[in-house]
């Protein structure tokens, strides 16, 4: 008798490709859509104020470096330092702006000089009110040197310079009640006649609130002095260094002590590099909704488990194994959160893009940031759906049918 042996092949479960998990995942979504849409609202919130956040501050930022690309920062600006020993302001040389003209690399040069004067809207206005308005005198070639340009009107040039005319910073004219040239303001006990208005400058602030006559009328007219009180350079990119070194030996060669240099753009430039610096605690709120968003997928999860037991067993019955069981979860619980990932990302975007609009900013919204954001909502989501996977993954497929 023969006996013939037969060798059985071990059983083993089929596999599971990235399109199967996709499709048993989704499925768990598309049977339950308004709970998916509210458990993925609090994933959305989370990544939406993170990206509205980073994305505020980065467009706030492109555009104080677009003013600053604009304004430049190749500009100086000489005044009067302090005595050494009396503490007291000194006095530039009237022939300042003549000399910082000859340094080699200056391009352009324009100066100020203080007029002890206030401007007034009539003479019935008592003097004593400024209303933090202050005159100066204006030399050289000040508006291309600040890069500066006019609202209305036209700048102060040898004619009008000479006669009793002036040049309103938008400020002055705002708070003068001034709206076009031709109109006329009270100084130093005569009528000046206004013959511009200057856009804002964001470089000398000062003269946004001044009002600006000539060199010679304000010698003429007002008693001034003729002294300087700002000096205003422009030199090339490659010499500003070397320049202000030779500013104040300059000016002052018995005593460059008494002369001070400053650079009107390092605010600015601060201000760009410590823009979003108060948005760490915004970014911490958006990080605590996305963990609360994290607990919704995970709850949702939870009970989705507990309603599916049927399906479950009846999986389980059929050869899936464990692990399918855990991927399958684990999959839905990612394209929960990946949802809700998606509509963040494009809700922040569409709130960074409104804000930039309204204040006429570029929009600017890292790659980073979106990357990141939806990085963290799939990490979030792979944490939030292991339990689940594990707890469906260890039900009993027997228990799991009687108890469905």
């Amino acid at each position: 008798m023969t006996v013939t042996r037969r060798n059985r092949g071990k059983l083993s479960p089929a596999r599971l490709g990235p399109r199967d998990v996709l499709h048993v995942g989704a499925a768990g979504l598309r049977s339950r859509p308004v709970r998916v849409v509210l458990s993925s609202l609090g994933i959305a919130i989370g990544i939406a104020t993170m990206i509205a956040v980073v994305g505020i501050s980065a467009s706030s930022q492109a555009q104080l470096l677009r003013k600053l690309d604009a304004l430049g920062t190749n500009m100086l600006v000489v005044t009067p330092g302090e005595e050494m020993f009396s503490g007291q302001d000194t006095k530039l040389p009237e022939t300042a702006p003549g000399m910082v003209g000859q340094i080699k690399g200056v391009e352009q040069v324009g100066a100020t000089g203080d007029v002890d004067h206030s401007a007034r809207r009539s003479e019935k206005i008592d003097e004593d009110e400024t209303n933090g308005i202050t005159v100066k005198a204006a030399q050289g070639k000040l508006l291309e040197t600040l890069r500066g340009t006019m609202r209305s009107g036209s700048w102060l040039n040898e004619a009008t310079g000479r006669y009793p005319s002036v040049v309103l910073g938008h400020v002055t004219a705002r708070r003068l009640g001034v709206t076009e040239p031709g109109q006329q303001v009270f100084i130093g006990g005569r009528y000046f006649t206004v013959t511009g208005i200057l856009d804002p400058l964001p470089l000398a602030p000062e003269i946004e609130r001044s009002a600006l006559v000539g060199w010679d009328a304000a010698e003429q007219y007002l008693g001034f002095d003729g002294h300087p009180t700002s000096v205003y350079e422009r030199s090339a990119d490659g010499t500003v260094d070397a320049v202000r070194e030779l500013l104040a030996p300059t000016v002052n060669p018995e005593n460059p002590q008494a002369v001070a240099v400053t650079d009107p753009s390092a605010a600015l430039q601060a201000k760009a590099a410590t823009e979003g610096a108060f948005s760490t605690l915004l970014l911490g709120l958006g990080g605590i909704a996305l963990l609360v968003g994290g607990v919704g997928v995970a709850n949702t999860m939870i009970i989705s488990v507990l309603e599916r037991r049927h399906e479950i067993g009846l999986r389980r019955s059929l050869g899936a194994t464990k692990g399918q069981i855990r991927v399958q979860f684990v999959a839905e619980s990612l394209l929960l959160s990946g949802l809700g990932g998606l509509a963040g990302v494009a809700l922040g975007a569409a709130a960074t893009a409104v804000y930039a609009s309204s204040g006429g900013m570029p929009w600017v919204v890292p790659p980073w940031a979106v990357g990141g954001g939806f990085g963290a909502t799939l990490v979030i989501g792979t944490i939030a759906g292991l339990y689940p996977a594990v707890r469906a993954a260890h039900l009993s497929p027997t228990l799991a049918l009687q108890t469905a």
